[in-house]
C-alpha cells in the first residue's frame, strides 16, 4: 500500500477539530516523516508500517507538551484511525492525501 506523500488530517479532540499536515515516507516496515500543526511541528518518531496499517508518535507543545501516539489505516487516498493523547484518552482522526 502506497503511503508516501503529503496528508491533511483532522483530529477530533475535546478542544475541537485540530488540523495537521503529515509528510510520510516509508522504507520497508519503517515510517518516517514530519508533522506540521498549530500545536507543534517536528519529526515523526517510532513509525511503523504493516500492510495498510500505520503507527507513529508526534510531539506537540500546545496546549501542553505531550507525545501523541497515532494508529491508522490507509485506504487508497484516505487515512483514518485514532490518536492517544496521554491521560486524556483517544480521539478519532481522518484525512486524505494532498500530493
Amino acid at each position: 500500500m502506497a503511503v508516501d506523500g503529503k496528508w491533511e488530517i483532522t483530529i477530533n479532540s475535546p478542544l475541537g477539530a485540530q488540523k495537521a499536515t503529515l509528510d510520510l515516507k516509508t522504507d520497508g516496515a519503517s515510517l518516517t516523516g514530519s508533522q506540521q500543526a498549530a500545536q507543534g511541528s517536528g519529526p515523526l518518531e517510532n513509525g511503523k508500517v504493516d500492510g495498510n496499517s500505520l503507527t507513529w508518535s508526534a510531539k506537540i507543545s500546545s496546549p501542553m507538551p505531550m507525545t501523541l501516539d497515532f494508529s491508522g489505516t490507509v485506504d487508497g487516498d484516505k487515512l483514518s484511525g485514532s490518536v492517544k493523547a496521554g491521560s486524556f484518552g483517544s480521539f478519532p482522526f481522518s484525512g486524505s492525501r494532498t500530493a
